[in-house]
């Protein structure tokens, strides 16, 4: 079985992050995708404090009809800050039984300008298959609804550096660009904006029910 991982923030998971998901498939082959919610990113401060439980079911639910699709806990259960060594270590152990080749590792461009600050960056690099994505960056938004850089992330990146031009061993999945963020649909939950068709109809249920969001600013 040939397995990619999908990690992030998930603050929320959005549509984007599923046509992700089946870009990799349909252009790799790839039999599935674990959608990994962070417990503590290195490189960011969430800008809205969740309860981890709710980006975690809000994952379930976003994936829970595609059998390619699946949702992984393992760095919420791990705690603590969540590095990316550590997370395919444990997959590559959990699916020894039927894992074919690599794990494959997605994200998006705009991380790759501070790949080398990653938690052995190197040495992941020839453990996964690096598997780099087209992603919109967050713009025209509110400085409290945006991730803030922590550490060393951020500062001096590498310049002029592209998918194209990334010095270590991967692969460029073309899938389709949406100007789509979480921080965004946080944004426009907490205005009262137009986002219903931006979120899955079950995580849009969820957001509603929880009330998510519109009470954290």
């Amino acid at each position: 079985m040939k397995i990619a991982m999908l990690g992030g923030s998930f603050n929320p998971i959005h549509i984007g992050h599923l046509i992700l998901a089946d870009s990799v498939c349909t252009t790799f082959g790839y039999d599935k995708v674990l959608f990994v919610p962070t417990y503590c990113p290195p490189h960011k401060e969430m800008s809205c404090t969740l309860d981890s439980g709710d980006r975690f079911e809000m994952v379930r639910l976003a994936v829970e009809d595609d059998e390619r699709f699946e949702a992984e806990d393992c760095e919420l259960r791990r705690g603590g800050v969540s590095y990316t060594w550590d997370t395919v270590c444990y997959l590559e152990e959990k699916y020894k039984s039927v894992l074919t080749g690599k794990i494959g590792l997605i994200f998006g461009e705009d991380l790759i300008s501070d790949y080398d600050k990653w938690n052995r960056a190197s040495e992941l690099a020839k453990k996964a298959d690096l598997i780099l994505a087209c992603r919109p960056r967050d713009t025209g938004l509110k400085a409290e609804f945006k991730n803030v850089p922590t550490g060393e992330y951020g500062k001096n990146p590498i310049h002029n550096v592209t998918r194209e031009n990334f010095p270590y061993p991967h692969k460029i999945v073309e899938n389709p660009s949406l100007e789509i963020s979480s921080s965004e649909i946080r944004q426009k939950i907490a205005e009262n904006g137009s986002w219903r068709y931006l979120v899955s109809e079950k995580v849009f249920e969820y957001i509603k029910k929880r009330n998510l969001y519109a009470k954290q600013f």
